[in-house]
């Protein structure tokens, strides 16, 4: 068995469907940080906090079937733990606060980070799996032959 690159797998779909446009994968990605569609860059992606719009207003492009489910959150905690537990470990070496200071700076902070990061986080990973061609964004019948519900 040969292990294959992200590189070579990726090659490896574009030979299966020839007639794909490329799609750049970072632009994509930062048009979500940004909440706008990743195919055009101008459309509102967000109806809601986190509520995707079904098409984009601008381009049409149909972002309804994308399959994000938990991952923007699982990212955010990663993200706002890594800033947390490093300022808590700072301010412990820095001062000599008691529990209840710490408690007063880092819950706020923490609920205000996770609160302002859950969206961009979000539109990233819409923006990636547009890129990649992921849940039924490459046009293919994918999105009803895993969820024949939808």
């Amino acid at each position: 068995m040969t292990v294959q690159t992200f590189g070579a797998q990726q090659a490896a779909n574009s030979d299966s469907a020839p007639d794909r446009p490329a799609r750049s994968l970072w632009p994509a990605i930062r048009r979500g940080l940004l909440g706008k569609c990743p195919n055009c860059g101008e459309g509102r992606l967000f109806r809601a906090f986190v509520k995707t719009v079904d098409r984009c207003e601008h381009c049409g492009e149909d972002i309804s079937h994308h399959r994000a489910d938990d991952l923007p959150a699982y990212l955010v905690i990663v993200i706002v733990g890594h800033i947390v537990v490093s300022g808590f470990m700072a301010m412990e070496l820095l001062t000599e606060w008691s529990s209840w200071q710490h408690l007063a700076l880092w819950v706020p902070i923490t609920i205000m980070l996770s609160i302002l990061l859950l969206q961009p986080v979000k539109g990233a990973v819409v923006g990636l799996q547009w890129a990649l061609f992921m849940h039924g964004f490459g046009g293919a019948k994918e999105a009803l032959e895993t969820h024949p519900e939808a």
